[in-house]
């Protein structure tokens, strides 16, 4: 049976939701998920109850970092990707590396890891409470088989790996200077 990359992330906003300081980031939300949903390598996404797109993969928990301000809500995404470099070819080239470059802005300094990322199994749409607790597994005992990150991955076997940074670029269109 195939294995696909789960990928859980979670930001806590600096001021509440609807605060005028995070109008930059619903200026690139919206586009962003266009794009994740044609990027390769993207299985399927979680959508959000209430919203429209995708259906919801189970009731939307949060990880014991969230701070309730009123609003009812933090950034958090939950994706299956065909493999570690499809995701991390999304997640920092393009138009998502544009808004991570400007996450100091919106959002406090994370005292957690921002994502997590681990194996399932196909056909396997990871809920909500899954993703938090494999999130706080990596915050408590750092990488391993069970939740990890792109800097310390583990292959679908269970062994740590590296990430295939040319490929990386293949996927995300990367043209260097110097190819012209």
């Amino acid at each position: 049976m195939n294995k696909h990359l789960a990928l859980y992330t979670f930001g806590l906003f600096k001021e509440r939701a609807d605060h005028p300081a995070n109008d930059g980031f619903y200026v690139l939300n919206d586009p962003i998920m266009a794009l994740v949903d044609k990027a390769p390598g993207l299985i399927a996404r979680s959508g959000y109850d209430g919203d429209p797109g995708p259906p919801s993969w189970g009731e939307e928990v949060y990880p014991a970092f969230y701070e309730e301000r009123g609003d009812g809500w933090s950034p958090a995404t939950l994706s299956l990707w065909e493999d570690l470099e499809s995701a991390m070819a999304f997640s920092y080239f393009g138009l998502h590396a544009r808004a991570l470059r400007h996450g100091r802005e919106w959002f406090q300094k994370p005292q957690w890891p921002p994502y997590a990322l681990w194996w399932c199994e196909d056909g396997h749409r990871p809920t909500w409470r899954e993703a938090v607790d494999r999130h706080a597994l990596l915050h408590a005992q750092g990488p391993t088989v069970d939740a990890f990150t792109f800097k310390a991955p583990f292959d679908v076997r269970g062994l740590e790996t590296a990430v295939d940074h040319d490929r990386v670029k293949q996927i995300a269109g990367y043209r260097s200077r110097r190819a012209g």
